[in-house]
């Protein structure tokens, strides 16, 4: 009898022992429980996915400006507080103020065609000028050429030197002139540059392009989109016409008897009025308006001029080979005098133009900058 209680006492206390082993062997670990290395991971579902999702739009928008008093001089002793930006009427908070260009991305644009053949000479030496008057100490530069095709020259660099030799030693290429294609090309490489540093294209060539597969409105779009500043020099080819053997009469930039763009103030569209709005007196703001909202093609011999004026920058025709190197140096005399504002829209900025002003509060003086910029709706 006594056995048997013991035997049923003994196994009752290894019962409990085997309940009890493991909190007897360890103790519970610290801390939230761990999974298993091997554990497959949780499973969100699509909706909490969605749910979880922060939609948002931040868009800087940055606007090089220039003031000048009535001489024509640059005015460089300006505040933050001596401006006012306005997004479509409503003014901004300036979160971004710089004067000069400690800190630049350069994309020099450079036509490499036969069609500029008596220029080609006088092109390659702004090499010193572009090196020290707009390159600077600091700026990063990268050179791309075009003629029926676009090449990338030079890769971004600092070195002055090296990118001056570049441009003395372009080589002449073929007839074509892609330029709308250099430009996309040009945006896209500074697309990739770090947003603090400011964006300029400077673009030498004719004002004319043949053969490029992006459209006019579309790479203004795009340089707007980017923050991207074009310069130009426009390279008038009378003088060359002069020199060389005359080249075959140049097709209207339009069908016969077809506008591109819309005339001003809505006057009957005639031949004469047609021919006085590719020369002077054409408001290049409403016709890069026109280009980027409908991103267009059609467009006269003045597309460089339309493209500085939609981004902000400054446009020198030339006509003589002594007065590029002039106009190199004027374009970086203004890089580096030009005041940079920065803002950030609301978040629910609306899709499609916006017309930028900027506003100085000291009598007298001029103000050029962007007119505005263009944001695209999604892509559905």
């Amino acid at each position: 009898m006594r056995r048997a209680k013991f035997a049923i006492a003994a196994l009752f206390i290894a019962s409990l022992a085997l309940l009890a082993g493991p909190a007897w062997c360890q103790e519970a670990p610290p801390g939230p429980i761990h999974p298993r290395a091997d554990a497959p991971p949780e499973k969100i579902p699509a909706a909490e996915l969605e749910k979880r999702a922060i939609r948002s739009r931040v868009i800087e928008v940055i606007a090089p400006v220039s003031v000048l008093d009535p001489k024509g001089e640059m005015i460089l002793s300006l505040t933050k507080d001596n401006f006012h930006i306005y997004d479509n009427g409503v003014e901004q908070k300036i979160d971004h103020f710089d004067l000069g260009a400690d800190s630049l991305s350069i994309v020099f644009v450079v036509e490499t065609s036969s069609r500029i053949e008596p220029m080609f000479p006088a092109v390659k030496h702004t090499g010193i000028v572009f090196a020290q008057a707009v390159m600077g100490m600091t700026a990063e530069v990268a050179i791309v050429g075009y003629d029926d095709g676009v090449d990338l020259l030079q890769k971004f660099t600092t070195d002055s030197d090296h990118t001056q030799s570049t441009i003395n030693h372009l080589r002449m290429g073929t007839s074509g002139s892609r330029l709308y294609d250099a430009m996309q090309r040009g945006i896209s490489l500074l697309e990739q540059r770090p947003t603090p540093q400011r964006r300029i294209m400077v673009v030498v060539g004719e004002a004319q392009d043949t053969g490029s597969e992006s459209k006019f409105g579309e790479v203004l779009r795009a340089a707007q989109l980017a923050n991207v500043t074009i310069y130009s020099i426009g390279l008038s080819t009378a003088m060359a016409d002069l020199r060389a053997p005359p080249p075959p009469p140049k097709p209207p930039f339009a069908p016969r008897g077809t506008y591109p763009f819309p005339t001003p103030n809505g006057q009957p569209q005639t031949p004469d009025l047609e021919a006085a709005m590719q020369n002077s007196g054409i408001d290049f703001s409403a016709i890069a308006l026109w280009l980027i909202k409908t991103g267009r093609n059609a467009v006269g011999p003045n597309s460089l001029a339309i493209a500085s004026k939609a981004t902000g920058g400054l446009h020198v025709n030339v006509k003589k080979d002594g007065t590029i190197e002039k106009a190199m140096d004027a374009i970086g005399g203004e890089i580096h005098a030009q005041y940079t504002l920065g803002y950030q829209p609301s978040k629910d900025v609306p899709y499609g133009y916006h017309e930028i002003k900027v506003v100085v509060d000291r009598p007298g003086v001029s103000v050029r900058t962007r007119p505005g910029y263009y944001l695209a709706p999604p892509e559905s």
